[in-house]
């Protein structure tokens, strides 16, 4: 059984042990990471890897947006077939599935627009191969997908504190760029903002008192991911303090809450956005009566989380 169509890439895997964090289901971080070697594999297939591009060409390969929806389980030891297609310009086309009583299900769909940086660490730069020459670009900047940037400027002295997660509906949360973040000794690489993502959610709903912990021993809610895109913005560099805001926008029917990232870096008296995220995320019912189904946010759950919003 497979899903290989005329000019795709298909590639087999298995999510990581590490993404069963609550009981045998997958968290969306480590779909994400399924996406990204999925399309590692489509540009092996036209010839370059990252690492022959990166060593005989100067370039690092990239993902500067990537836009998922998540509409089944993935679980624990689920053999995952993923389709990669070429779209217009940057984008492509992914789909995960997993095969569960002879029939396809789909897992993930999703659109990534990556990007052939032109490396600072680089001892020499030589163009793309011809078949990947529309990828590449001089900066991250010139590859985002975010149009009209939120560039924020501080006073003389001012801290990123007095402009930033100043509202009682906002989290911030700061956090050092080491080089297990990087890309090429250099550059933040997309993978870490999704690992931000999900430990700002956390964060966000500790400091908030309805911890992931407290709604699993309390009332059996195990959170569920259910759509999120990331996006970069412009590089953040190795050892930058990345300044990142989070925020519940909307209640959506009574049972997910939308929520938005925004990550900064300081650089003079300016506050650079380097990334941006949402995130739709709800909470299933993991035992007990209603387990499987969806659980409501009452108005207790939904008044924290809105945090004083008008």
């Amino acid at each position: 059984m497979t899903l290989a169509t005329v000019g795709s890439t298909v590639v087999s895997g298995r999510p990581s042990y590490e993404g069963a964090n609550i009981r045998t289901w997958i968290g969306f971080k480590h779909f994400v990471y399924l996406v990204e070697q999925a399309v590692l594999e489509w540009l092996r297939e036209r010839g370059a890897s990252a690492r022959t591009l990166y060593h005989e060409h100067g370039l690092g390969f990239e993902v500067v947006d990537c836009s998922v929806q998540l509409p089944a389980v993935l679980e624990l030891d689920d053999e995952v077939q993923a389709q990669v297609v070429a779209d217009n310009g940057r984008r492509l086309i992914v789909q995960l599935a997993v095969s569960r009583g002879g029939e396809w299900v789909t897992v993930l769909r999703g659109k990534v627009t990556v990007a052939l940086v032109r490396e600072r660490s680089a001892s020499a730069h030589v163009p793309a191969p011809p078949a990947l020459a529309a990828y590449e670009v001089g900066d991250v900047a010139q590859a985002s997908t975010v149009t009209r940037p939120d560039r924020r400027t501080l006073a003389p002295g001012q801290p990123p504190t007095a402009v930033l997660g100043t509202q009682p509906w906002e989290f911030l949360w700061s956090w050092r760029a080491r080089y297990f973040h990087c890309h090429f000794s250099d550059r933040v690489q997309h993978s870490a903002y999704v690992r931000a993502l999900e430990e700002v959610v956390d964060r966000f709903l500790a400091d908030r008192g309805i911890s992931v912990g407290r709604m699993l021993t309390e009332r059996h809610w195990i959170p569920v991911v259910s759509r999120a895109r990331i996006q970069l913005i412009a590089a953040a560099h190795m050892e930058e303090t990345i300044h990142t805001v989070f925020t519940v926008q909307d209640i959506l029917r009574g049972v997910m809450f939308d929520g938005r990232m925004d990550c900064y870096v300081q650089r003079d008296d300016l506050l650079v956005p380097v990334a941006t995220a949402k995130i739709l995320h709800g909470y299933a019912i993991a035992a007990g009566p209603g387990a499987g189904s969806v659980a409501e946010l009452d108005d207790e759950v939904s008044r924290v989380l809105i945090g004083g919003r008008p």
